[in-house]
């Protein structure tokens, strides 16, 4: 599965207008990114699922379109497989399936998460028609869960994670699996306003313990985690300034081992489609 270097990650591919979407994913493509991430978020509606992956995929000819991501406590595996497996040939052939656990916070029926996932890819692969695990990865934090998505899928997908934590997957998937890594954005050069743009996209994650642990592994303290996030830590999971600053700090992680960067771009609502950010990265990105 070719995925580039970069792609786009957007709230809006699953939460807009889904003649908007198809028009928005047509322009990305042709901008040449090289994957459009379909995103989720916590406590929201979301629709990061194969029918709005298939109407991206049908908006498009070339591009990878993968989910970010289906939590496994949403369809059963078999279901999933089979949803996957009722698309056409050459759909499937551009589309990864991201899973993702979710958080106790706001999944009733949340218990051990490892041997959930581990469950769920069996029924993927026991499925009627399996979902292969070359089309699919997991939104892994976790060393554990880590390690389990580099032996039985196609690798992981970090979110709102800093570049120690990236090296740190780096060390534990090795130099074959996937590591496909989110990176939120912000083109703006002002502090005080990139920070606070920041610290309101990091509010619905604050409270969820899956990313407090991860955040806390990097060295930061429960100091960081207070008041929206300290100024530390906001820099360390964002990119902010001009396209030439975001393109330096997207090349730090490509450094410290991301194979791939799917860039989101901070917007006020979920449904925002940042078509105009997306030119300008690309032309300091994909010239």
């Amino acid at each position: 599965m070719e995925l580039g270097t970069f792609g786009i990650w957007s709230l809006a591919f699953t939460h807009g207008d889904p003649g908007e979407a198809a028009d928005a994913a047509a322009e990305a493509e042709e901008l040449g990114y090289g994957t459009l991430w379909l995103g989720g978020d916590p406590g929201g509606n979301p629709r990061g699922d194969l029918l709005s992956a298939a109407r991206v995929l049908d908006a498009t000819r070339r591009v990878t379109v993968a989910t970010a991501c289906v939590s496994i406590w949403d369809q059963p595996a078999d279901r999933l497989a089979g949803a996957y497996a009722a698309l056409p040939a050459g759909e499937r052939e551009r589309l990864v399936v991201g899973l993702g656990v979710s958080h106790g916070e706001i999944v009733d029926t949340y218990r051990r998460p490892y041997t959930a996932m581990t469950s769920y890819l069996d029924g993927l692969d026991s499925a009627a028609t399996a979902l292969p695990a070359s089309a699919r990865l997991v939104g892994a934090h976790g060393p554990r869960m880590t390690q389990l998505a580099a032996r039985r899928t196609l690798g992981v997908h970090p979110y709102l994670v800093d570049s120690q934590h990236v090296t740190r997957t780096r060390e534990l998937l090795g130099q074959g699996p996937l590591l496909a890594l989110e990176q939120t954005v912000i083109l703006h050069a002002d502090p005080a306003t990139a920070r606070a743009r920041a610290r309101d996209t990091l509010a619905p994650y604050m409270p969820l313990a899956n990313y407090r642990s991860a955040w806390l592994r990097s060295g930061f303290t429960e100091e960081d985690l207070v008041r929206g996030g300290s100024d530390r830590l906001i820099d360390a999971l964002f990119l902010w300034g001009q396209p030439e600053d975001i393109a330096a700090g997207l090349a730090e992680r490509r450094k410290a081992g991301a194979d791939h960067i799917a860039v989101q771009i901070a917007t006020d609502a979920r449904g925002t489609f940042a078509r105009a950010s997306w030119r300008q990265l690309a032309a300091v990105l994909l010239a």
